[in-house]
């Protein structure tokens, strides 16, 4: 496999040679140049409570040209486990590039476009354009200005006006190589009236122990009275660090609802955002996370209203273990003008040792009066009643303490809307605790 090597961070000359040597048309090339510039001048994001510039966020490894497979049984093993020959609507990026994608020709008719974001830039240029680092600011701060410069693969999701998608779009983004750069980056447009799914698993395979960085931005347009329904699993190696951004913006009526499973064994920031900018614009976000190990995870999730009567609800649920230390941050920001907005958040973590260290910030944010906002958070420790409850109906400890551990993660784990996916992500859940 050829390779071209990138300093860290990226100058302009080199992402811009980088993206001509790729084929790229020219404003894209022109946008990775702006974006490697400013990555050299901007700082890290900084995160609530996590100096998360003590990890060694520069292996972001070099670009890989990737080798296309037309049968899913020539994708590598953690890959087969999810994708088969029959399963139709399916994007897998191995490293720095799509592999394998299959769209029904029911889908296509609707003028449905699913394919990887590279492709979209060649393909349907004008359309990418109007969204590329839309929602996600390239000069946000180093990271969305790196990673501007250096994504690579990706998803492209179009659905048309009036188009209900019934079943899911699925994606696997997968790394089997340390060194190669892996940095998706996926642009999903619903318009008006759509209704749309789309699930990502981010799995890795043979890079344990390795350090590696998999950074990735998601923009989401929700159009008028459109939902979009948007699942993600992350379990990446001990080595990795997952940076991964989410931005969604919500016209009115329409509706964002987000599942996020953070499962790495790594170190994690999450950061999922909506913007609710119609009237009448709703964002739902489930959220769960399990740390081990000495893991640090920094997972934040945000709802900034701006249109009228727009609504709001987040949950997360985190389970530490060893001396595994979680920050999670909530945040509900009602901009002057929102009224009638309602923002509901709750935050709960349950630590399973000593050691292990969980906070819940929940942060408020009001610039109106005629609104409603709610917030609820807990930290603490395995209900030792519940557990003799349990013991006491001849249940032993250690099943005990599952059950209730289940029981804790169930308001995530059943809003899985693939029972495929569903099941897995029970699996991933079994290794984890159980590890």
């Amino acid at each position: 496999m050829s390779s071209t090597q990138l300093s860290t961070p990226t100058d302009r000359q080199s992402a811009e040679a980088l993206a001509r040597a790729k084929g790229e048309p020219e404003w894209l090339v022109a946008l990775r140049g702006e974006a490697a510039e400013l990555a050299a001048t901007l700082g890290w994001p900084k995160p609530e409570k996590m100096n998360i510039e003590k990890w060694n966020l520069t292996a972001v490894g070099s670009y890989e040209k990737a080798n296309a497979v037309t049968s899913a049984s020539e994708l590598p093993s953690v890959v087969r486990e999810l994708v088969t020959n029959d399963t139709d609507n399916v994007l897998v990026q191995q490293n720095s590039g799509a592999v394998y994608s299959k769209l029904s020709a029911e889908l296509s008719a609707k003028g449905v476009i699913f394919t990887d974001l590279e492709t979209a830039c060649r393909e349907h240029g004008d359309l990418v354009q109007k969204y590329l680092f839309k929602a996600l600011k390239k000069d946000e701060d180093k990271l969305t200005a790196l990673h501007a410069a250096l994504w690579n693969g990706g998803v492209f999701l179009y659905v048309p006006r009036n188009v209900e998608v019934e079943v899911p779009l699925q994606a696997i983004l997968s790394t089997t190589n340390a060194d190669a750069s892996f940095a998706p980056h996926i642009v999903i447009v619903a318009e008006s009236n759509s209704r749309v799914t789309y699930v990502d698993n981010v799995v890795s395979e043979g890079a344990a122990g390795e350090s590696y960085v998999h950074h990735a931005g998601i923009e989401i347009f929700v159009g008028p009275g459109a939902l979009v329904r948007f699942g993600s699993i992350h379990q990446l190696s001990e080595g990795g660090i997952d940076l991964t951004l989410r931005r969604a913006v919500v016209e009115n009526d329409g509706r964002i609802e987000w599942v996020i499973s953070d499962l790495n064994d790594g170190a994690t920031m999450s950061d999922t955002s909506s913007l609710l900018k119609g009237n009448g614009s709703t964002s739902d976000a489930k959220v769960i996370s399990i740390g081990k190990n000495s893991q640090q995870m920094s997972i934040t999730t945000r709802a900034v209203h701006i249109g009228l009567s727009s609504e709001s609800d987040m949950i997360t649920r985190a389970v530490m273990k060893d001396s595994a230390t979680a920050i999670i941050n909530g945040i509900t920001k009602i901009e002057k003008g929102a009224t009638k907005a309602n923002g509901q958040q709750t935050e709960r973590v349950l630590m399973l040792s000593p050691k292990a260290r969980g906070d819940a910030n929940p942060i408020l944010l009001i610039d109106e009066d005629d609104v409603k906002a709610g917030h609820a958070a807990s930290v603490g420790q395995v209900n030792q009643e519940q557990v003799y409850y349990l013991m006491s109906r001849g249940i032993s400890k250690q099943d005990a303490e599952r059950l209730i551990i289940y029981g804790f993660l169930t308001p995530v784990v059943t809003e899985i809307p693939i029972d495929a996916v569903r099941e897995q992500l029970e699996r991933v859940l079994e290794r984890k605790l159980e590890g």
